[in-house]
């Protein structure tokens, strides 16, 4: 099983990237993904229902650390197309009003559900043979009512709530991003024949992982020059865009190993380099 789902999440991941690549609307690539993750949830199921698990901690370990990630994609991708489709024409004002409405329903949720935040984000396991076991739920554990609507082969009473929070986190961070763009000049795009001829050829999340090195590190104006403003500076100076670089952000930070991946490896190169220029 293990296998076969990460096999499935490496499908869907590149994918996704694949959309992401050819659009930066979210109303299209948010279709987009919808359409992939509902095939991709289909054949997650079908595995599982014709799956038995070995030992309940195969189970457990399976409803609360692999199908949540899953899910929370479609969660992420539905909420933010209907967000972006349901947005007010007018001015930028109403426009951020409206995010920041979106920004406290998130906020209800959390405040709706904070004793399981709490257990989820501590780590703690005492409850899992009732969270994360299928057929097993307890009312006074504030069940989802999605939950009673949902296949009970496929589900367990704590597995939504999980894709919920992974999936806030991003739609936080969407929204965040989109209220920050506001405040951008609208003019802020800039004759790319003007640009410097300097190309970036790495990868994209590489060098939003290099970003937020240099701003933790504090290189710009003592530390004191705002995230965005250096996103845009770098975008502008490579001819690049960068898109939701907070979202991808929290890719790198759920990394399983290796988090600072491309640090490690720019590290490495340059004390190959110094060992060669040694033995010179």
């Amino acid at each position: 099983m293990k296998l076969q789902s990460l096999s499935l999440w490496s499908d869907l991941e590149n994918h996704l990237k694949v959309i992401h690549s050819q659009s930066n609307d979210p109303i299209q690539y948010g279709e987009q993904a919808i359409k992939k993750l509902i095939l991709t949830l289909e054949k997650l199921k079908t595995m599982v229902i014709t799956h038995r698990f070995e030992n309940k901690q195969d189970e457990i370990d399976f409803f609360r650390n692999v199908k949540p990630k899953f899910a929370a994609k479609l969660i992420y991708y539905n909420d933010i197309y209907n967000i972006e489709i349901n947005k007010p024409f007018g001015t930028k004002k109403a426009i951020r009003k409206y995010y920041n409405a979106e920004l406290i329903k998130l906020e209800n949720y959390f405040a709706e559900n904070l004793e399981f935040y709490k257990y989820y984000r501590t780590g703690n396991t005492a409850l899992d043979h009732m969270y994360f076991i299928r057929g097993k739920h307890d009312l006074k554990y504030t069940l989802d009512s999605f939950y009673f609507q949902a296949d009970y082969r496929f589900s367990t009473s704590h597995d939504y709530k999980v894709a919920k929070i992974m999936a806030n986190d991003a739609i936080k961070v969407f929204l965040e991003t989109q209220i920050q763009n506001l405040a951008l000049p609208s003019n802020k795009a800039v004759n790319t024949e003007d640009k410097n001829t300097l190309t970036w050829t790495a990868s994209k999340v590489a060098l939003i992982e290099l970003i937020y090195a240099l701003h933790a590190e504090g290189v710009f104006g003592n530390g004191k020059t705002e995230l965005k403003e250096i996103v845009c500076n770098i975008e502008s100076t490579f001819n690049i865009n960068l898109g939701q670089f907070n979202r991808v952000f929290l890719e790198i930070r759920d990394r399983k190993s290796e988090r600072t991946k491309f640090l490690n490896k720019i590290t490495d190169k340059l004390l190959i380099r110094m060992d060669e220029a040694d033995n010179l």
